[in-house]
């Protein structure tokens, strides 16, 4: 009994000291459930404001999600751009501005440095670089947006192949003095590679070339010669200055002569192709449930998210790489059933025939069978330090299907300056992209990265360290 006074006693405590600390940024003006406040940060005009109707609007309207990556090569203003876009679409909270203004004073800096919005670990702060991937999340009345910022330096090469891996856009930025560099090439490639149809690029720090709208115009000239080699499908063009905000969240009134959208406009109103991932239908096993209860004490279903096309009740399957075949029972989520289920849906689902299905089989539908084998061509990124070994055994994970595998030959490597297959004998080292062929110990059921995204990539593990060393995009 005084144990449970006690505990009645804490919990009304802490909602008093909560009832405080809302009353009190309320009072200094503080947002207050995650909502930014606009009255203390500046003249500027918002990108938008907070109004009565905005819950309804919240709760009637459905916005799309969309997430980009930043890439570039050392010094571009990737952080900095962010951290621009998010202060001047009042997406930051006032603390953490007064954080900013102070870390900016400690490290000696003249102005507010916005990349420290971002730049989160210490050796970055002291560095002015990027080194980890930092995600940020905000959104307007029309869109959501993650973030995935990514380094420039070339050592950190993998990081950037980590967070563009996810993304729907990429975001590329050019230095307007330095024009292309041999990053700006790589990042450009790996986007590509990695099946990323949208890319922006950023010419920044117009403002020390004194907003020149012909260096704008050559650099965007080599760009556009850089997209077409590399078949990107869809390609925008923006001189920014992210230091001063020009062409960000509001037009610059430096460069007039640019008529194009702002940074934030383009990316709220772009169309994304949402069909990356072929309508062939695939279904990844990830765990199969068998409660044992005497509620469900002859049920037996299996889980997993659909990596491709549609899956409805009564549709027949085949399971590989068994290749057994039956029908679907049903499709469940929590206590419900669902008539069909598509990609991105996470479910359950049972079949009406009792067959050996595991973690790692793939369902599919038997007139769009995926490819079965064990000798696989791909291209891969290189991302340990020891260098790739031929014939050393590594563990290769293909979503949820394991199995231990040798490289068996290196086809060729990737010369990210002239973007020339190479034929070589020398080692493959951190951050070098190749084509490999490699051997797997059982069947592998997948598709080509470019038709699936998920049944179509790897990544490859060193059993001895359990340190993931490279990932791969199935030809």
């Amino acid at each position: 009994m005084i144990k449970d006074r006690k505990l009645q006693w804490r919990t009304e405590k802490r909602k008093d000291i909560f009832k405080v600390r809302g009353m009190r940024r309320e009072a200094r003006g503080k947002p207050v459930l995650g909502f930014p406040h606009t009255s203390n940060l500046g003249s500027q005009t918002p990108a938008f404001q907070i109004n009565d109707n905005m819950e309804d609007n919240r709760n009637s309207n459905f916005k799309s999600l969309l997430r980009f990556t930043t890439a570039g090569s050392v010094d571009d203003g990737k952080s900095t751009l962010i951290g621009r876009l998010l202060y001047d679409s009042k997406s930051i909270f006032e603390d953490q501005m007064e954080h900013i203004v102070q870390s900016s004073k400690r490290l000696g800096k003249e102005d507010v440095d916005l990349s420290l919005l971002t730049d989160g670990l210490r050796a970055e702060r002291e560095q002015g670089i990027t080194i980890d991937v930092a995600y940020r999340y905000f959104a307007t009345p029309s869109r959501k947006f993650i973030i995935a910022d990514t380094p420039g330096h070339i050592q950190y090469t993998r990081n950037m192949v980590t967070g563009a891996s996810t993304a729907d856009l990429a975001v590329i930025l050019i230095d307007a003095r330095k024009g292309v560099l041999e990053q700006t090439i790589r990042h450009s490639y790996i986007a590509a590679l990695l099946d990323i149809r949208h890319i922006i690029f950023c010419i920044n720090k117009m403002d020390m070339v004194n907003y020149s709208e012909a260096d704008f115009i050559k650099i965007k000239n080599d760009l556009s010669v850089l997209a077409s080699r590399l078949n990107v499908e869809d390609v925008h063009f923006i001189p920014i200055s992210a230091k001063y905000g020009d062409n960000v969240v509001e037009p610059s009134e430096n460069m007039k002569w640019y008529n194009g959208l702002t940074f934030l406009r383009l990316i709220e109103t772009i169309q994304i192709k949402k069909d990356k991932n072929s309508s062939d239908a695939r279904f990844p096993v990830q765990t199969v449930i068998r409660p044992l209860s005497s509620d469900y004490h002859d049920y037996r279903s299996y889980a997993g998210r659909v990596a491709g096309g549609v899956f409805r009740k009564g549709d027949e399957v085949v399971v590989m790489p068994s290749m057994l075949r039956s029908r679907i029972k049903s499709i469940d989520v929590m206590n419900r059933s669902l008539a069909e289920a598509s990609a991105g849906d996470s479910v359950s689902i049972q079949i009406e025939d009792q067959i050996d299905i595991n973690r790692g089989d793939l369902i599919v539908k038997p007139d769009k069978l995926a490819t079965s084998g064990q000798d696989i061509t791909m291209m891969l990124c290189w991302f340990n330090e020891k260098p790739l070994k031929t014939g050393v055994k590594y563990f290769l994970r293909n979503n949820t299907r394991e199995t231990s595998c040798i490289v068996k030959s290196v086809n060729y490597r990737m010369n990210i300056n002239t973007l020339e297959k190479e034929t070589t004998d020398e080692l493959v080292r951190m951050n070098d992209i190749v084509n490999i062929t490699l051997r797997t110990a059982s069947p592998l059921s997948y598709d080509s990265y470019v038709k699936n995204n998920i049944t179509g990539s790897i990544i490859l593990i060193e059993e001895g360290t359990n340190e993931t060393v490279a990932a791969g995009m199935i030809e």
